[in-house]
């Protein structure tokens, strides 16, 4: 697997979908500060990396969950990511909102979904994991069967870590912050004075680069 990790954090930094920059933090809607900032929407405008990712999300599904009868994507990130997928494995496709809708049917699920189907979730970023948990407990709500869940990237966060371990939920990803860090060193995306610095942040996200 840590050839697929490396290559996915790679593309990612090519393609400045992962931007790290420790010398000016980004801020994030939280208000947290931090060193790196991840959009992989951007993956979808590159096709050869686009498919590399969808690939390699269906070749874990298909090792790991046999059985799974519908892909559910989480919006609205990974919607697009989520249909391919289903796409390449020839499965069913349904997407969750992060609400119900406030008009109409007032649906949170989008799409076909069976009561008892065996559902894999596919995420592109994994922070502090409560949206992508929230996703999985209005599928459990409308009666799915949750195998697991694949996501393109992950800060692993201790925090996220434990909450996927407290809801019995399997998380697996292609590649992840620390093996970023590893290959933008290698690649002298950033100074190997900046490693130590961008490692801290993973540990303390919530309080780095905040003077008191």
């Amino acid at each position: 697997m840590e050839s697929v990790e490396k290559a996915v954090a790679k593309s990612l930094l090519d393609i400045k979908a992962v931007m790290l920059r420790p010398e000016n933090p980004f801020t994030w809607a939280s208000g947290w500060k931090s060193p790196i900032y991840c959009d992989n929407r951007k993956v979808l405008s590159y096709p050869e990396i686009r498919e590399n990712i969808c690939q390699w999300m269906a070749e874990i599904i298909r090792k790991r969950y046999p059985d799974v009868e519908v892909i559910a994507g989480v919006a609205t990130g990974a919607i697009a990511h989520g249909y391919l997928v289903a796409h390449i494995l020839g499965k069913p496709f349904c997407y969750v909102r992060p609400k119900p809708k406030d008009h109409g049917t007032g649906s949170q699920i989008e799409g076909l979904l069976d009561k008892g189907a065996k559902v894999v979730i596919v995420e592109d970023l994994i922070s502090t994991g409560m949206s992508s948990l929230a996703a999985k407990n209005a599928l459990v709500n409308a009666g799915a069967n949750i195998m697991g869940m694949v996501a393109i990237f992950s800060y692993n966060f201790n925090q996220s870590r434990k909450a996927f371990e407290n809801a019995d939920v399997e998380l697996t990803t292609l590649s992840n912050y620390d093996t970023l860090i590893e290959v933008a060193s290698e690649t002298g995306y950033v100074k190997e004075s900046d490693k130590d610095v961008l490692k801290e942040w993973r540990f303390s996200p919530s309080t780095w680069g905040k003077t008191e």
